[in-house]
């Protein structure tokens, strides 16, 4: 999976839970609710005053390191 500002939180979480550790760094402790799972990164990371495109690297950076093993 290849991650960007437009992707829903929920489908990153689906693919894999494990990423929810990094949602969990910005503040996003409500990853059960149905809106936040529907929001994209770029809008979670809006609300929560954090770089939208520094989470998307270290996800994509995650999902590489797992691909790589």
């Amino acid at each position: 999976m290849k991650v960007t500002k437009d992707s829903l939180i929920g489908e990153v979480l689906d693919y894999d839970v494990e990423t929810a550790e990094f949602f969990f760094e910005i503040g996003m402790h409500c990853l059960g609710c149905p809106a936040s799972r529907g929001e994209s990164i770029e809008m979670a990371c809006a609300v929560h005053d954090t770089d939208a495109d520094a989470l998307v690297e270290k996800i994509n950076a995650y999902f590489e390191s797992k691909e790589n093993k």
